[in-house]
């Protein structure tokens, strides 16, 4: 595709006109990353720790392409003692007619057996902020994980691209015996508290509170950021974590909200941004400061009944001014701002206007889900939707079994699937019957945020000509989401909290759509190899799979 000024989409593209799900140019251009995963040693906060890495890097490398550029990752399994499988899932990407390299292990491919390669082949669509991470397990807790930017047309004007700002909650234990504690029986364990909250992989941490033998360093430092002042600044806000919601501000500076997830929106102020785990949010602040100033930068996690416990909520990054001191620390002069935000809930839905207008159709078909948890009969605790968890097989992908023409599966009702048919559009109104809030993911579509809240949900659509529309929003502790897509993705798609221990306890449920067009899919027949290899790995090695798989 020709280049026209600099941009492969040309100058008629733009966030008012272009819809980043289905209006990718094909650039022919191909990026390509090559992966090993394994484990290694890191201390991003002072706490060194055994861990999963990508290429020996915490956060794992940033992947950057152009919107409609193919982006191509082949992944090395190198994990050992013990060796584990694993996937790499690309966050928010819609995968259209590409669902055998969305990653998802039991669902899409089988896991990558350790000592095999597998590579991912797709399209960069959507354009805007987002991650890549491990699906396999909660495997992503224990580090495997890292920030993805697909480039395209700019919804707002802006001088500086300060690249991605990840926000994550940081656990010192192995990610697998705190998921022995998550799926045991003892209730101490259910709700793991973090140890630390970071910002683009940095903090410290006061080594005199750590109860183990593990070498620590305190002051391990934090990320630093520059400011110019006078202009203004892109910062690509991504909650990496496994279970916060995270609230983010910068001392004495106003943001504005240009894009939330990968829809860019019509700008809105706010001091405070409310990010769930998988949530994106770009903002644009301007430098009112001095040359010489220094400020904070903070993230929170939330607190409270409704979301999960943390040791040390608070993350903080410092922002120098270019003539700054780089040694020094902000003076008193850096004020916080008060966060007034509810502490479950994403920001106000109504403020949330898609700059390219879109309204939804009345849907064909329309599901109703009941979030809730239980103990099972062997005493352990399960997360379920409509009275029902989620187990996968990882050696039957639901994917693969559907492009052979089984798409009924009445002896394993655990595998938890929704047929939807043919149906051109689908709405799931979801009811949470539990104490605590749920970021809500689907894989694959563009969706639609018709309505979220507490109680009952009574029929009101908010901005039914334009609603939000994002892919993941947070499901209100005893309350209601509303969601609806456009149901033209032929798949097995996930649908799920996206808490890694939630998930762990089964809280997920798949949308089986367009059967007939899943068979005329392209399965690569790299996916059938994977499976081959994974069956072979498993056929010497039984997998410890205490856990939903996923």
């Amino acid at each position: 595709m020709p280049i026209v000024n600099g941009f492969p989409w040309g100058n008629s593209m733009n966030a008012y006109n272009a819809d980043g799900y289905y209006d990718a140019p094909n650039t022919g251009v191909v990026r390509s990353y090559d992966f090993t995963v394994a484990r290694g040693t890191v201390a991003p906060d002072g706490y060194e720790r055994e861990t999963l890495l990508i290429n020996g890097q915490y956060p794992g490398p940033l992947i950057e392409a152009n919107w409609g550029d193919t982006i191509q990752v082949t992944v090395h399994n190198a994990i050992t003692n013990p060796p584990e499988g694993t996937t790499l899932h690309w966050h928010g990407q819609r995968q259209y007619k590409t669902e055998a390299y969305d990653g998802v292990p039991s669902v899409s491919m089988c896991p990558i057996a350790p000592g095999s390669s597998y590579t991912y082949s797709f399209q960069a669509n959507p354009w805007g902020s987002s991650w890549y991470h491990s699906h396999y397990s909660s495997q992503y807790a224990g580090g495997l994980w890292g920030p993805m930017v697909i480039h395209g047309p700019r919804s707002a004007n802006y001088d500086v691209d300060l690249g991605p700002v990840t926000l994550n909650d940081y656990f010192h234990r192995p990610y697998f015996d705190i998921l022995e504690g998550v799926m045991g029986t003892d209730p101490s364990g259910f709700r793991p508290a973090s140890d630390n909250n970071l910002i683009n992989g940095k903090m410290n941490f006061d080594c005199s509170t750590s109860t183990t033998a593990n070498k620590c360093t305190n002051n391990a430092g934090v990320s630093k950021f520059q400011f110019t002042s006078g202009k203004t600044h892109l910062l690509r806000l991504i909650n990496t974590g496994t279970q916060g919601i995270q609230k983010f501000s910068i001392d004495n500076h106003v943001m504005s909200v240009i894009a939330t997830d990968f829809v860019p929106v019509e700008p809105y102020n706010a001091t405070v941004v409310t990010l769930a785990v998988g949530q994106r949010t770009d903002v644009l602040v301007k430098a009112t400061g001095k040359p010489t100033d220094i400020y904070w930068m903070r993230s929170n996690l939330a607190q409270g009944q409704c979301t999960e416990p943390a040791n040390q909520p608070l993350a903080l990054a410092a922002i120098y001014y270019e003539h700054a001191n780089t040694t020094g620390v902000p003076s008193a002069n850096s004020t916080a701002h008060v966060d007034t935000t509810d502490p479950c809930s994403n920001d106000d839905l109504a403020s949330q206007t898609p700059s390219k207008k879109q309204a939804p159709t009345d849907p064909a078909k329309t599901i109703d889900m009941n979030v809730n948890f239980a103990i099972n009969a062997t005493g352990h605790l399960v997360w379920t939707i409509n009275n029902q968890t989620f187990r996968g097989d990882y050696n039957s992908p639901l994917l693969l079994l559907a492009k052979g023409g089984n798409t009924s599966y009445p002896s394993h009702p655990e595998w938890n699937v929704y047929n939807v048919g043919s149906s051109s559009s689908v709405r799931v109104v979801v009811k949470n019957s539990t104490p605590t809030s749920h970021p809500w993911h689907f894989h694959g579509h563009e969706i639609f945020i018709l309505a979220a809240g507490t109680g009952t949900w009574d029929g009101r659509i908010v901005n039914p000509s334009n609603p939000a529309r994002r892919d993941v929003l947070l499901l209100p502790a005893g309350g209601y989401l509303v969601m609806q897509w456009n149901s033209d993705n032929p798949g097995v798609w996930p649908f799920h909290c996206h808490i890694a221990w939630h998930l762990s306890g089964g809280l997920y449920a798949n949308m089986l759509e367009n059967p007939a067009g899943i068979r005329s899919l392209n399965v690569p027949s790299t996916s059938y190899q994977v499976c081959r290899d994974w069956s072979s790995f498993t056929g010497s090695n039984l997998p410890n799979q205490i856990d939903s798989g996923l």
